[in-house]
């Protein structure tokens, strides 16, 4: 679990930092690095006082409470001389719960940096800052406490416990919705908060009219390859025990990123004459993030059918989509996050059936796999999972924006967008001549 919570932050600083620096104009790269680093630092000082509390503790379907572990209290216990453990998804198997506290951190922190390429060269750091913490407290942690709370396997032993410790859990949990790793609590979250980003703060000064290609696709290709190595981390640490399911997640992983890196290239070669190293990277992050809710519950063909269709859809998610929306998603986080989240979100439903080589769902009273299985019925809990989070972020990110934009403004000056965030906004320069 400390290896798998080292390449998440892997993933963030440096990963996603760079993969998004890559891909903005020179005189914004180091607008962007600060950002993804700040949010990153901004998050886990939140998370450890109030987040890991409300996301994770026992309150209501929405909501943990505020006095179980805010300040990381309770967890070491002066009088006893001991530390706390966290359950995981076996029976007597348990982990340090501060190793919890900090992989669950790293999640967070991601989800909040990945929202800002939506609103990339544009938007006012303290603006950014502001924003982020207030979608963190009121969109992040509910859905994280919606899809993953529940007390862990321990005191299930009959139908009449389960009812129980079922009835604690998140809102989505209760529901049945099967998501590894944060198909909807990271991506199609991010997404939708950025795109409600992109729209309110409106096009880039000279968008659509002057070059805004990617300064170093250098860069990007670095970051889009830390990201494919930390998400190992990601999916594989997900399952919170060195066994088969991390091992299944973990093989998931490198298929499907494989095959939507592969499906993205092909289409792009097809219809754009050429195969770009942008369109390798972009492909490879939409297999990352379509398998990330399935990867601890299909089978390898399932995700390769899931990587294959990620990669196709995506490219049509930043091309038509992009163009059907209108709205100026600099880097491209709803195509990708959005699209690939919703699209994995849904097949999870589909290849997790035992009948296509998935895991099926594990019945804890029987401790074995659940011989019921409907492709129909969980594909609809999970377009339940997706439409909420879709509606419940959506709100929290125009109130916050409309909050921030009131109080501090979301934009910075033209003048100062002509000259570049890193000057205007940092007083540095990514480059020196």
């Amino acid at each position: 679990m400390m290896v798998s919570t080292l390449l998440v932050i892997l993933m963030t600083i440096p990963g996603l930092a760079l993969f998004y620096g890559g891909l903005v104009r020179s005189k914004n790269m180091l607008s962007i690095l600060m950002q993804v680093f700040m949010i990153f630092a901004l998050i886990i000082v939140l998370w450890a006082i109030y987040g890991y509390s409300l996301a994770f503790t026992e309150g209501n379907a929405f909501f943990g409470n505020l006095h179980d572990r805010t300040f990381l209290n309770g967890i070491w216990d002066p009088a006893k001389g001991a530390f706390a453990y966290a359950a995981t998804f076996s029976k007597g198997v348990v982990i340090p719960e501060f190793i919890f506290v900090a992989f669950q951190g790293t999640f967070a922190a991601i989800t909040c940096g990945l929202i800002i390429g939506a609103f990339a060269e544009r938007a006012k750091f303290t603006a950014v800052l502001a924003f982020v913490v207030i979608w963190f407290t009121f969109a992040y942690l509910p859905i994280a406490h919606m899809v993953w709370f529940w007390t862990g396997p321990d005191a299930i032993k009959d139908a009449a416990t389960l009812a129980t410790e079922t009835a604690k859990g998140g809102f989505l949990f209760q529901k049945g919705a099967l998501d590894t790793a944060g198909g909807t609590v990271v991506h199609i979250n991010a997404a939708v908060a950025g795109l409600v980003g992109a729209f309110m703060m409106g096009k880039r000064v000279g968008y659509g009219r002057e070059s805004m290609a990617p300064h170093s696709v250098t860069m990007t290709m670095i970051g889009a390859s830390l990201l494919w190595v930390g998400w190992f981390g990601f999916n594989a640490g997900s399952a919170l025990e060195a066994g088969d399911i991390a091992a299944l997640a973990f093989v998931n992983t490198l298929l499907a990123t494989a095959a939507a890196t592969v499906s993205w290239v092909f289409a792009e070669w097809l219809f754009k004459g050429k195969p770009s190293m942008l369109g390798g990277a972009s492909g490879a992050v939409a297999g990352l993030v379509a398998i990330t809710p399935a990867c601890g519950f299909v089978g390898p063909m399932g995700a390769l059918i899931m990587g294959l269709l990620a990669g196709v859809i995506c490219l049509w998610g930043v091309n038509g989509l992009k163009r059907l929306l209108g709205a100026d998603d600099s880097l491209d986080v709803f195509g990708v996050h959005g699209v690939g989240g919703i699209l994995g979100a849904i097949l999870t439903g589909v290849f997790a059936a035992p009948s296509l080589g998935g895991q099926g769902i594990f019945d804890y009273v029987a401790n074995k796999a659940s011989a019921d299985y409907s492709i129909g019925s969980q594909v609809i809990i999970q377009a339940t999972g997706v439409g909420t989070t879709i509606v419940w972020s959506g709100i929290v990110a125009l109130i916050a924006y409309k909050l921030v934009d009131v109080v501090i403004g979301l934009r910075v000056p033209e003048e100062e967008e002509r000259e570049g965030l890193d000057i205007t906004t940092h007083g540095e320069s990514a480059y020196h001549a």
